[in-house]
């Protein structure tokens, strides 16, 4: 199992407040898949990719409205750091730690 792997409890601090969220990696290779589930429904992952300790990926979310989310976040151990990009609103910071 690489150290990305595993589901996480994060929080997106965006222009609705604080976005709580529960991101599941795993990973093959420098691929993952995986899901992103929060108050305002579950997304798959898109383009999922894996370097090192860092993963990126995209998210098309439809609540509020449609969108593309571009996202990249590095593990360190059991913390989740990373950034949302939501296009032209601007890119919101998420933080996060490994669940269980």
């Amino acid at each position: 199992m690489a150290a990305v792997d595993g589901t996480w409890d994060t929080i997106v601090k965006s222009p609705l407040g604080d976005q709580k969220s529960t991101l599941t990696v795993a990973s093959n290779g420098d691929t993952f898949t995986g899901t992103n589930s929060g108050a305002m429904g579950s997304v798959d992952i898109t383009d999922g990719k894996v370097d090192g300790n860092t993963i990126s990926w995209t998210m098309k979310m439809t609540v509020p409205m449609p969108m593309t989310l571009d996202c990249t976040a590095t593990i360190d151990g059991d913390t989740i750091t990373g950034s949302v990009g939501a296009g032209a609103f601007g890119s919101f910071p998420m933080t996060g730690t490994r669940a269980g």
